[in-house]
């Protein structure tokens, strides 16, 4: 009886009524494709076509909580695919107790697609999977500024797709971890996004798309995860291509806890199990049985999202793990895996903003503080980053953090790829538009060339785009696009981007005044010092 209330799930919460509006509807001018699961009818504005809200699992909810993605249930009919699902759950703002933001749900397996305009099956265009940011606690495959539609008019078949977050994407019990002992544990958020490109696998042909030409691309968390998917087995020849907007690369930043204590190792002395008990004890469940994992399930979606806590409020516990090292779907973190070069082989795309964050990551009040931080290095550091002494020691702090958190992983990631023999093409977006210099007085911050990546920007009360701001996002769209199509972001009408070499160091700036250049890193000498200290600590 769970397992069909548990597959009805899905119907109630998107399918039923989507189907009779489908049938109720005057739907003849709307494109309709046959996938696995069932039939699908979409949207379309003349140039780009639309399918919104398609399930590539069933509903992860009761028995499925802390479960692999199961098979999607078949429909009957003709499905309507022309809204939006509801997001995976997570807290909204302002955070209020027993609360999780609007259309944000459990049942959040889901899909988009957008494609050019009467594409047909087997037109084998390229396809490109975004994996969305927010720290593994929030984000959407549904938000405006990632929509798909000027990546379909450049030829490219988009998909976006919600994963499981917080607490429902990261987890570990020990009765979860004797329960179903062949199946993998921990990291369902990185179980999503492998079964969404298995469903792109399956199902992309009959959308007119390549299921051999797929290329992964995401920001932040979704470029932590780009790295984990090059380096988890299971992920193999489910793409061929990736590119990686502001995702780290070394250990230390969301980059996988242990499963169990024996596991344990420098960066995480707490493994996931423990903090899972953490979880349940705060709940009132003791215990760490069969029985108490049944109470966890009982728990109700604001419970475990439990207003977006990481610790129990109390004792100051850990009680949300992030990323997880389970050793059957995550066996290593994406740094062993590329100092051994046994990462998947594709071609890469790599790169960071200027001044991603203020502090957050390496702290402190004074530049003396900050540099001691260097130890022995100190005045090396000193020489990079305040070499006569007068830089704003703000912006001293912003430089260190962006390149010890993204930029130099950028530059140590891209090498591992060439030394394999794989191209890899380095970025550093400093563009700032005209009306925000005053705010991001250092430079670009952290996701803000998302919109330029996807060419949708947006103006306040309806007031005109700057012309600079379009030219930058027509020009990062089409290196995106083109990359998707060939495995090489060059093309006719635009500067030349440089492939990476260890020695010339040379990479792609979009820089302040709209322009882009082909040039060696600019940061070369504070990356050195960054890569050293890197080194010093292992």
């Amino acid at each position: 009886m769970k397992k069909i209330l548990t597959g009805l799930a899905i119907m109630i919460s998107c399918g039923l009524q989507a189907q009779q509006r489908a049938v109720n509807a005057n739907t003849t001018d709307r494109p309709t494709v046959r996938i696995a699961s069932g039939s699908l009818q979409g949207g379309t504005d003349g140039k780009v076509e639309t399918f919104k809200g398609i399930p590539y699992a069933a509903a992860p909810v009761g028995e499925y909580r802390w479960r692999p993605p199961q098979p999607v249930p078949k429909w009957q009919g003709i499905r309507d695919a022309n809204k939006f699902c509801a997001d995976c759950a997570q807290a909204g703002w302002p955070r209020t107790a027993g609360k999780i933001a609007e259309n944000t749900s459990e049942d959040c397996l889901f899909l988009n697609l957008w494609r050019p305009a009467n594409t047909k099956t087997g037109a084998k265009l390229p396809v490109m999977v975004w994996i969305y940011g927010g720290g593994f606690v929030g984000g959407s495959g549904s938000r405006p500024e990632t929509s798909g539609e000027q990546f379909a008019q450049q030829g490219v078949i988009l998909m976006t797709f919600n994963y499981r977050l917080g607490r429902l994407g990261h987890f570990a019990f020990p009765a979860l971890t004797e329960e179903h002992p062949n199946e993998p544990k921990g990291s369902y958020a990185y179980m999503d996004q492998i079964a969404a490109l298995k469903w792109v696998r399956q199902n992309i042909a009959a959308f007119g798309g390549d299921p051999n030409n797929v290329t992964i691309f995401g920001e932040s968390a979704g470029g932590v995860s780009i790295h984990s998917l090059l380096t988890i087995p299971a992920a193999k020849g489910l793409f061929q291509k990736a590119i990686i907007e502001s995702g780290g690369g070394r250990d230390g930043v969301l980059t996988g806890r242990p499963i169990r204590e024996e596991n344990a190792d420098p960066y995480y002395p707490i493994s996931a199990e423990t903090i899972g008990k953490n979880f349940a004890r705060k709940h009132g469940i003791d215990g760490k049985d069969a029985a108490a994992l049944a109470k966890l399930r009982t728990l109700t979606v604001e419970q475990i999202v439990d207003n977006g806590q990481e610790t129990d409020g109390q004792g100051g516990l850990p009680i949300y793990s992030g990323p997880i090292l389970d050793g059957k779907l995550v066996v290593e973190t994406a740094q062993s895996a590329y100092h051994a070069g046994r990462q998947n082989r594709v071609p890469l795309i790599i790169g960071s903003n200027s001044a991603e964050v203020p502090a957050g990551f390496v702290n402190a009040s004074t530049k003396e503080e900050l540099f001691s931080l260097f130890g022995n290095m100190r005045a090396e550091a000193i020489a990079a980053y305040d070499p006569n002494g007068n830089t704003d020691f703000a912006e001293i702090l912003s430089m260190v953090n962006t390149d010890k958190v993204w930029a130099e992983p950028a530059r140590f990631t891209a090498n591992a790829f060439t030394v394999k023999g794989d191209q890899a093409y380095i970025y550093l977006f400093s563009y700032v538009p005209a009306l925000m210099q005053q705010r991001m007085r250092y430079g670009a911050s952290h996701a803000s060339e998302i919109p330029y990546v996807f060419n949708n920007l947006s103006a306040r009360n309806g007031a005109t785009i700057p012309a600079k701001d379009q030219e930058v996002a027509v020009m990062m769209n089409t290196y995106w696009a083109n990359f998707a199509k060939t495995g090489d972001p060059n093309g006719k009408g635009l500067p030349k981007w440089p492939v990476f070499h260890t020695k010339k160091n040379e990479l792609l700036e979009f820089r302040l005044d709209g322009s882009a250049l082909g040039i060696p890193d600019p940061k070369k000498a504070r990356l050195d010092v960054i890569e050293k200290l890197a080194k010093d600590k292992k």
